[in-house]
């Protein structure tokens, strides 16, 4: 009876219907997650308007591998829609990473239909959610909209074509990494054993990324490479990398290249893969207080974000296994640093760092 009366005794086409029910539930998850935030920080000690940009995460990958996937909600993503209405997402950026097993002009394929995902999974079937360009687009949004934004992990699907990479910037792509941890026609990754660093190639991307006002992202790029994207542009990024001298692993970055980075005043997303926070299991939220302490004890206070690394990871921080997660997080940063410092870390330093 109920159904009924809600749809007008039957009177929508099942098409109407279909259309209703789904912005019916929409607008449930809506209100549910305001009132959950509400109570939060009414009797649970919650962030009071934290807002939170979020640099990298690989739920696109998962998407197009599985297309019966589902961006509403599902306990095979870590990064949802339900989970970014939950937990304060103002800006996601969703990565296209191509990976190793497609070959050929199959990987500039893929890239396109993983974009295309974003735009229909993503982006069409929630009026809240916006794809965002610019800075401007992003401090446009309305209090209850989240900006969602492209990025490249890894220029495999251009191959030795940079029409193809002007084709993903004007398809939305804000951020660029050349590699992902192997070679390609651009440069070498971190796992690269020659370790070399960017081609002729590699240069002139770089040069088209910082006439085009894009980021490029060093995160999975050799040391050498490093310094040559340093040399190149002042547009450059860390989306997801940590400290080498608190966890030694190739992926993250030693003290040169921090203070680098901070001297350009560029960013530096720490992530929560747990083996790039500790060589010890498992890993707790206080592993990512000391690599931000860390990088802030180089002056380095604005220039720290986060890059999750959500959906690219099967192994998580305890207590942060998915956006939802953001909350413990920044209750965690709370009692360690001010809360202008916080809200830096969560979403201003980056957004005050675009430059596109």
């Amino acid at each position: 009876m109920f159904r009924n009366e809600i749809i007008g005794k039957g009177n929508l086409a099942p098409v109407e219907e279909t259309r209703f029910f789904h912005g019916l539930k929409n607008l449930i998850v809506n209100y549910t997650s305001k009132l959950k935030r509400f109570f939060r920080n009414c009797f649970l000690g919650g962030h009071v308007g934290m807002k939170v940009f979020d640099a990298h995460c690989d739920a696109l990958l998962k998407l197009w591998r599985n297309p019966e996937l589902t961006f509403q909600s599902s306990h095979h993503l870590q990064v949802s829609y339900q989970g970014l209405k939950a937990a304060g997402a103002k800006v996601q950026c969703f990565a296209v990473f191509v990976p190793d097993d497609i070959v050929g002009d199959a990987r500039f394929q893929a890239a396109l239909d993983m974009i295309d995902l974003f735009y229909e999974k993503v982006v069409k079937p929630y009026p809240d959610i916006k794809s965002v360009r610019t800075r401007e687009e992003i401090e446009g949004l309305e209090e209850d909209e989240i900006g969602v934004m492209l990025t490249l992990e890894g220029c495999g699907p251009v191959a030795n074509d940079l029409t193809r990479l002007q084709t993903l910037l004007r398809l939305g792509v804000r951020s660029v990494g050349l590699t992902w941890n192997y070679a390609n026609d651009l440069a070498d990754g971190v796992l690269e054993e020659r370790q070399a660093g960017l081609s002729n190639l590699g240069v002139e991307a770089v040069k088209m990324l910082d006439a085009e006002k894009v980021w490029t992202d060093v995160s999975h790029l050799t040391e050498s490479g490093f310094w040559e994207v340093m040399e190149l542009t002042n547009r450059v990024i860390a989306s997801h990398s940590n400290v080498k001298v608190l966890c030694d692993h190739p992926r993250n970055l030693n003290d040169r290249q921090i203070q680098a980075l901070i001297k350009k005043d560029a960013m530096m997303g720490i992530t929560f893969v747990p083996y790039f926070l500790s060589e010890r299991s498992p890993v707790h939220i206080k592993e990512i207080i000391k690599h931000i302490d860390y990088v802030a004890s180089f002056g380095g206070v604005r220039n720290i974000g986060f890059g999750s690394d959500f959906d690219g990871i099967s192994e998580t921080v305890k207590g942060l296994d998915s956006f939802f997660g953001y909350d413990k997080l920044i209750n965690e940063l709370q009692k360690h640093f001010s809360e202008d410092e916080v809200r830096g870390f969560c979403f201003e330093n980056f957004v005050e760092r675009i430059t596109f």
